[in-house]
């Protein structure tokens, strides 16, 4: 049976989801089947399972470390914010409604038993699972409620470690702050403090050290330094969209939209030499790229009125006038169309006109499309030409259905699909007289099925994770250094899986050099009954 060690931290954004992936890789090093847990999420940026479950992507990332297939079971609870004061509510890997954020709060202890579940099922399966806790553990006003940190650790019985973030300044307020705020019985559960994203001397840092431990009464377990690595981040407070990148010979700009969901379909062409990629949120930011990348959106039509609002629809309208390669995935390839229709309230009721710059129609319904699907791309024009007939592999998850108007050329073509369809009170077909046009994203079990859209250099698809292929990001560049007059011959494509992998070993060798494993292994060996001391 599975032995639990969870990781807290302080505040969000502490690096609890980077701790807990680098724990699960020398934990998988050193012989153990180990899996990451973490029983509530709040992220847009998910993944869908082999099952087709939805689930965080924190969780795969931690997964991937563990060197393990991801089970939605790892993420019981994904809340996905539709604004600032409600989310989509998905349990299980399945969504369960939208709530407003009052209304969860005081649901919330009803989704014990999924949880416990959920856990319960790993726990028969791994050696040891490495907990994630959420924001921190001292917000009294939510601990009453409290299923994800603390109240976790009871339920489970599971010791715990806690994070700090130095780079963020009073890590030592922090610190003893949170463990001040514990009760009793939590601060006995604290079993070693870490100090993460130290820059610096570390031989300085060492009298606040010993005056944190003779403050709080517990041994600091490692002081982890700043490190750049590519390892997925939670996507709300991801340094990636501001990270500064030396000039390629390609320029590259994703629109950083206010609800982005996915960035992370994006990662795998930021560590190519030949790309410049950056991310912009303003009309002048956006300045004269090669290609524009629409990403999703958790709420395309209010992200379609920021874009419209914010000036850069008609920088992108500009850029394609021109002749320039846009490109869409998901909600950004909805935003591409002619219009997005809403008759039932999924997002807001209405219509909006989208950006015209592809002949397609969205109408948004209840149902979800969760599915994994490969494929290829089928003739394509425009100076993405050399993409004809190159093999990709991802996930779709998106709301309602896309209709190619007459003429219209679809992307890609799709085989060997998995999809789970979860339905609501209602059906896209229903009422809107679309019913004889082609579906652009409607997939059937095992079936074939065409998707996205075409259109001169303009150019879209539901398919998350294009990118992870490493011959789909060869032809992609490859075809805009072309444009260009560069030689994309010498181009070396990324075999973006074992690139991650060795970024996994990075972080297990910097977790070993700075965290004391072997109190780690003597805590996960006792539990409640390891020291707290050095």
């Amino acid at each position: 049976m599975g032995k639990p060690i969870m990781i807290q931290g302080t505040m969000s954004n502490a690096g609890k989801s980077v701790l807990a992936g680098g724990l699960c890789r020398v934990l998988r090093q050193d012989g153990y089947k180990v899996t990451p847990f973490k029983s509530q999420n709040m992220a847009l940026n998910s993944f869908i399972t082999r099952e087709g479950l939805e689930m965080g992507r924190a969780q795969v990332m931690q997964a991937e470390a563990a060197g393990i297939e991801p089970l939605a079971a790892m993420n019981p609870i994904l809340l996905k914010p539709t604004n600032d004061t409600g989310s989509q509510v998905i349990v299980n890997g399945r969504v369960k409604g939208v709530m407003p954020a009052a209304e969860y709060y005081r649901r919330k202890k009803e989704l014990i038993p999924c949880i416990l579940e959920a856990y319960e099922s790993l726990k028969k399966q791994f050696d040891v699972i490495v907990i994630e806790g959420a924001g921190s553990p001292a917000e009294i006003n939510l601990k009453e409620n409290d299923i994800v940190n603390m109240g976790l650790a009871k339920m489970v019985d599971a010791p715990v470690l806690l994070a700090g973030d130095i780079d963020r300044g009073g890590v030592f307020a922090q610190i003893v702050g949170t463990i001040a705020l514990l009760e009793e019985d939590e601060r006995r559960r604290v079993k070693g403090t870490i100090i993460n994203k130290f820059r610096g001397d570390k031989e300085i840092l060492k009298p606040g050290l010993r005056m944190l431990e003779e403050r709080t009464g517990i041994a600091v377990r490692g002081v982890i330094p700043y490190f750049h690595l590519d390892i997925d981040e939670e996507d709300s407070l991801t340094s990636r969209f501001e990270k500064k990148q030396s000039a390629g010979l390609i320029d590259v700009a994703v629109v950083r939209l206010p609800r982005i969901s996915n960035f992370t379909d994006f990662a795998p062409l930021e560590c190519l030499e030949e790309v410049s990629l950056r991310y912009v949120s303003s009309a002048e930011e956006f300045k004269n790229p090669d290609a524009v990348l629409l990403p999703g959106s958790k709420n395309t039509m209010e992200d379609l009125l920021w874009l419209r609002q914010s000036g850069l629809e008609a920088k992108i309208l500009q850029h394609a006038k021109k002749g320039g390669v846009v490109f869409g995935i998901c909600g950004g390839y909805q935003m591409l169309g002619l219009t997005i229709s809403d008759p039932e309230g999924v997002e807001r009721k209405g219509v909006t006109k989208g950006l015209g710059l592809l002949p397609i129609r969205t109408v948004f319904a209840p149902e979800k499309t969760r599915t994994r699907v490969q494929g290829s791309f089928q003739k394509t024009g425009g100076i993405l030409k050399d993409m004809s007939g190159v093999s990709l592999e991802g996930y779709e998850i998106h709301m309602g259905k896309t209709y190619l108007e007459e003429g219209a050329c679809a992307l890609v073509h799709l085989q060997n699909c998995l999809e789970e369809k979860q339905k609501g009170a209602g059906d896209a077909e229903k009422g809107s007289g679309e019913n004889s046009r082609k579906i652009a994203g409607e997939l059937s079990f095992g079936g074939e099925s065409q998707d996205g859209a075409q259109a001169g250099n303009v150019y879209g698809c539901y398919v998350h994770g294009i990118f992870d292929e490493a011959q789909v990001v060869k032809a992609f560049v490859g075809a805009l250094l072309k444009e260009k007059g560069y030689a994309a011959d010498e181009m070396k494509a990324v075999d973006w899986k074992a690139y991650k992998e060795q970024q996994y070993d990075l972080l297990a060798d910097i977790m070993r050099e700075n965290l004391d494993m072997k109190a780690v292994y003597e805590i996960i060996e006792k539990g409640m009954e390891a020291s707290c001391h050095q």
